[in-house]
């Protein structure tokens, strides 16, 4: 992170001295993706389609582990009144449901991050071509993403890229 940091600082200096012997001034924007990941409309519709994707198996996981619970409750209420085998074969029951418990919350974990970082690598593509569409239409010579320290809200085109992005949004449904 640190060499990235020192390579846009080079950047920047480098752009602010062409300008200057241009005399030309030097357009910079500042862009926070973090804000344009949680607010843009695509975002919200990947969430939403995350949500509607994954909610019937989330659904049926709380299933699962109320009926393990409600066996294992019923199995501590009744074991003193089992026979060996019945205790042993209750015990063996109980494992089993938990490893399949277990195993199916792993798989819907699994299944849930690579859908997820699917679509997060989609929008990133997405985002990015809209901060570059604003850019060459707006005459930016330099838009910064991570790793700055402070900036002057004038700078700031997040904004104006979320506008982008409705639009874009609106136009694609």
């Amino acid at each position: 992170m640190n060499t990235i940091t020192r390579i846009l600082a080079l950047l920047v200096l480098s752009a602010m001295s062409a300008a200057a012997f241009a005399a030309e001034p030097t357009k910079i924007g500042v862009v926070n993706v973090q804000r344009l990941m949680q607010d843009s409309p695509q975002a919200k519709s990947a969430q939403k389609v995350l949500e509607d994707e994954f909610s019937p198996i989330q659904r049926e996981l709380v299933a699962m582990q109320n009926e393990f619970q409600a066996k294992q409750e019923k199995l501590q209420r009744d074991i003193d009144v089992m026979s060996a085998d019945e205790r042993r074969n209750a015990e063996r029951d109980m494992q089993n449901d938990q490893r399949n418990f277990q195993r199916r919350q792993q798989e819907f974990a699994e299944d849930f991050e690579v859908r997820r970082n699917e679509m997060l690598g989609r929008m990133q593509q997405e985002l990015l071509a809209e901060i570059q569409s604003f850019a060459n239409k707006n005459g930016y010579d330099l838009v910064l993403g991570e790793g700055v320290l402070y900036i002057n809200s004038s700078l700031d085109i997040t904004v104006n890229i979320l506008k982008g992005l409705e639009a874009r949004y609106k136009a694609a449904e």
